[in-house]
């Protein structure tokens, strides 16, 4: 495997940059290629054999571009397809899961945790699955919140807007019986900062994307790059201006890198 080969990363949309943002911390020497299916997102409301179909088409494309290896920057997707891309593929195939583990792990009895995902997701039998085999006490819940990928998509960050919907969503679920919650759609990352408007200070916010970016690192071993590195971006099959994506990059970074 050639070092100076780029790493595939691929979602239905824009959430994947929030891997993304994570892998161009933890290994900034590498190249990449980013793709990014929003004509055809949102996933998480559609049949898992047409998220596979799409999934399929998109890695495939993005495999043909030469790639050391490829990480599946969507839960939805992962859900549907990885079993397939990994048969289908010779580079290592990374995908995403949940951080139900390390959410469980640190909750205390009798405090739960909470998982927001999209609905294909918390249907998929890889993800009830992984709760199974975590979640000896049954201790987790689930809440799809499927409207946060359009906002996303749309770059729709108004609290005046995404306030009303995340209230009326949790308005059943008494946040206090919580100590976690895990953000099971790489989407849901761009909305932390207005989650902690309410949710208590007390509960934890917690997503699988530096675990997964972690895997990578390990996966690649000494084909790690070290030479200067670059981001190509495709939307759906077509080239795209870097401009599109880094306004998302940017809602990522630390108050003190925009001053």
């Amino acid at each position: 495997m050639k070092k100076d080969l780029p790493i595939g990363f691929f979602d239905s949309g824009i959430g994947g940059l929030t891997v993304l943002y994570e892998a161009l911390r933890m290994l900034p020497h590498e190249r990449y290629i980013y793709y990014a299916d929003s004509d055809r997102a949102p996933y998480g409301t559609r049949p898992k054999d047409e998220v596979r179909t799409l999934a399929l088409h998109a890695t495939d494309f993005i495999v043909d571009q030469g790639v050391k290896a490829l990480v599946i920057a969507c839960n939805t997707a992962t859900s549907a397809a990885i079993g397939d891309m990994r048969q289908r593929y010779k580079v290592p195939v990374i995908g995403m899961e949940p951080a139900v583990k390390p959410a469980v792990t640190h909750t205390g009895d009798p405090k739960r945790v909470l998982v927001f995902a999209t609905e294909l997701t918390l249907k998929e039998a890889k993800f009830r699955e992984l709760v199974a085999r975590v979640d000896t006490r049954k201790q987790v819940d689930f809440l799809p919140l499927q409207e946060l990928v359009l906002f996303a998509e749309r770059f729709e960050f108004d609290e005046q807007v995404i306030l009303p919907y995340l209230k009326m969503k949790l308005q059943a679920v008494n946040l206090n019986e919580y100590s976690t919650i895990v953000l099971g759609c790489t989407h849901f990352i761009y909305f932390k900062k207005i989650m902690e408007q309410v949710i208590p200070p007390d509960v934890r916010i917690i997503d699988g994307n530096r675990g997964t970016v972690l895997n990578l690192k390990n996966r690649l071993g000494e084909c790690l790059n070290d030479g200067p590195g670059g981001i190509t971006y495709f939307l759906s099959d077509q080239p795209k201006p870097a401009a599109y994506f880094e306004k998302y990059l940017r809602l990522l970074e630390p108050a003190s890198a925009k001053t």
